[in-house]
């Protein structure tokens, strides 16, 4: 039993020796992803925007380049009614830099589910 414990023990250093070996490329591909698409910017302002609020997202319905990083547009339910088509939504415009961080975001509009569309949310019957 005593030469099983020291076995174990002599293996766990590796482990760690291989461990800080791959820590270097890990550091060294880092500036090779500085350039993210379309796509990695809005999911990652999603899964930022929806540990803020604590809210999940719907979906993404824009994302734009700006001089900053970029821009993205989120739709998040802000309330769940029933039926769904009476939940309330809202549209959050948020900004991340050029490494995908986000560095601000708002509530750009809210609206009633089934009286959506482009307007103010249909404030009318």
């Amino acid at each position: 039993m005593a030469e099983t414990q020291k076995t174990t023990a002599t293996k766990a250093p590796a482990k760690k020796a291989a461990a800080r070996k791959s820590a270097p490329r890990k550091t060294a591909a880092r500036p090779a992803a500085r350039k993210q698409s379309a796509m990695d910017v809005a999911r990652a302002a999603a899964r930022q925007l929806s540990e803020l609020t604590g809210r999940e997202p719907e979906c993404v319905t824009g994302v734009q380049r700006t001089e900053d990083g970029w821009e993205v547009e989120i739709e998040v339910v802000e309330s769940r009614r029933i039926p769904d088509s009476t939940d309330i939504l809202a549209t959050y415009r948020v900004q991340v830099d050029a490494d995908g961080d986000l560095t601000g975001y708002h509530r750009a509009r809210r609206y009633v589910r089934g009286k959506g569309g482009d307007g103010d949310g249909g404030g009318g019957r």
